[in-house]
């Protein structure tokens, strides 16, 4: 019983001081939002030093060697214990965590965050101007920081390797290009045939839509799909994303255009499908490492699960589009439902990731995973970046964008982060959505017929059971197996488009 005791006191001080650094990581996250919100210009070079400070001491902390003695204490205890019991789950998910950091020295990671504070506020600036020289020694910076983040993990296959293991943990090079490759092969051919065909009439969606109007509708249709304003906020910024300070803290944003409809609606829709994942989460993991998202292509698989599988569906707007037609009577009276439908799922070959239908979205990606693969190789240079980006979509999407803020410069992810393992989580997340949607129906066949009511219990209730209250207790592939009985694969996400462009277009 002593030793049974003494145990649990060392599994007590562990969970102690983890605590202590995920609290630190919610302030640290906290002022990431308010930077991305509400802070004024002048702000950014002291936010800056604020977010190093707190990155640095955090890394510190956890990686202090008294945990490591923790972890290797409970070692034995862990395996007395189930696999998926929250104990088991805490000290599992703690070591893989500490095994990493620990191979970063907290100076590295305070430097790295210093750097992707300044480099976001450059990129901002001069993604508006169109003026990628401004930015590009930025950019190189982050080149650099990032190949020194994966020599700290000597023994990689691929130099991507650790860098994409830091959000899709057990993802690797060998396993995504082969991927890849069978989706685009599959792709391509779909796309060529769309849009050989008279595209949608989407006309309706470019008129005047006032701020004020889409912000209240997005409101009522994110609450109606589930998400709890008593626990979360809605507000604007420059490029829509989810964060999390508790699990009674999930805050999304989102980006108003008054001539473009769809904007604000589907990007609230998309975030607040991340937000529900993380709302979801078991109440008992509040404060600890199992909070929140196994991984970035898991986490990206309900935001693309709701935005596109439930809200860009028939069925979904049979019941919101005449409340949509009652905020915007004079835009949209004279559009049917059909016609609506229709234009929301317009498929054309375009430049913007963000603004991609479902169809050509992974060609997308594709191009962003292929460059920062080629830059951490070494064999692509920053300076040489918007000219191989303009190349690959003229090659591979047959546009080719005017300027840098349409190309090289559209996306955030390479000017807040690393460049490598920032954008194949996408398509991951792609191909888990239709895979997690189809078991789903098959399994509770309503659920199309009550999203055509607007009732999204049934499969919120299902993804909260079979995912949501889970956090990071399994890993993606777990969770896949687990949850659908099978391993990965393009199958559902080609026959979930096929079946419904099928409707529209000879493919």
């Amino acid at each position: 019983m002593q030793t049974l005791d003494k145990t649990q006191a060392k599994f007590a001080q562990l969970a102690a001081h983890l605590r202590e650094v995920t609290d630190i990581e919610s302030a640290s996250s906290l002022l990431h939002w308010d930077q991305s919100t509400y802070m004024p210009a002048k702000g950014a070079s002291a936010r800056g030093r604020q977010l190093a400070t707190l990155k640095q001491i955090s890394h510190e902390k956890f990686t202090d060697p008294k945990i490591g003695e923790l972890l290797e204490d409970l070692r034995f205890y862990e395996q007395t214990l189930p696999y998926d019991s929250t104990a088991a789950s805490l000290i599992r998910i703690a070591r893989r965590d500490y095994d990493r950091a620990a191979r970063v020295p907290a100076t590295f990671m305070s430097a790295l965050c210093r750097h992707q504070a300044d480099c976001y506020e450059v990129w901002a600036a001069a993604r508006a101007a169109n003026n990628f020289a401004a930015v590009e020694p930025y950019l190189e910076k982050t080149l650099e920081l990032s190949r020194q983040y994966a020599e700290f993990f000597p023994g990689y296959e691929h130099i991507a390797d650790p860098l994409i293991d830091r959000s899709d943990y057990g993802m690797k090079v060998s396993l995504l290009r082969p991927l890849f490759a069978k989706l685009r092969e599959e792709l391509v051919p779909i796309v060529e045939a769309i849009t050989s065909q008279p595209p949608a009439d989407d006309s309706c969606l470019h008129q005047d839509f006032p701020e004020s109007q889409q912000l209240e509708f997005t409101r009522k249709v994110v609450e109606r799909m589930g998400f709890d304003f008593q626990r979360g906020r809605q507000d604007t910024t420059l490029h829509p994303f989810m964060t999390n300070f508790s699990i009674d803290d999930v805050r999304i944003t989102t980006r108003v255009y008054e001539d473009h409809l769809d904007q604000a609606l589907f990007s609230s829709i998309h975030e607040a499908g991340h937000a529900l994942y993380e709302l979801g989460n078991s109440p008992e993991f509040e404060g600890t490492l199992l909070a929140g998202g196994i991984s970035s292509g898991l986490h990206e698989s309900q935001s693309r699960l709701w935005e596109n599988m439930v809200g860009r569906s028939r069925g979904f707007w049979e019941c919101f589009y005449p409340q949509l037609q009652g905020v915007f009577l004079r835009q949209l009276g004279h559009v049917s439902t059909d016609a609506f439908y229709r234009a929301i799922n317009k498929v054309s070959r375009s430049l913007i990731r963000t603004d991609a239908d479902e169809v050509t979205y992974n060609l997308h990606v594709a191009i962003r995973f292929d460059l920062e693969l080629a830059m951490v190789e070494g064999k692509l240079a920053v300076r040489d970046l918007p000219e191989a980006w303009n190349e690959r979509y003229k090659t591979d999407l047959g546009v080719v964008p005017s300027t840098d803020s349409e190309g090289a410069m559209q996306d955030v992810h390479w000017y807040v982060g690393t460049i490598g393992g920032m954008f194949q989580g996408y398509t991951l997340g792609n191909l888990m959505s239709a895979q997690f949607y189809e078991t789903a129906v098959k399994i509770n066949p309503e659920i199309p017929v009550e999203i055509e009511r607007g009732n999204f219990t049934v499969l919120h209730d299902w993804l909260k059971q079979n995912i949501y209250q889970h956090g990071r207790k399994y890993t993606a592939v777990e969770l896949i197996d687990r949850v659908t009985g099978s391993p990965l694969t393009i199958d559902p996400f080609i026959r979930y488009i096929r079946h419904k462009y099928g409707e529209f277009y000879v493919i």
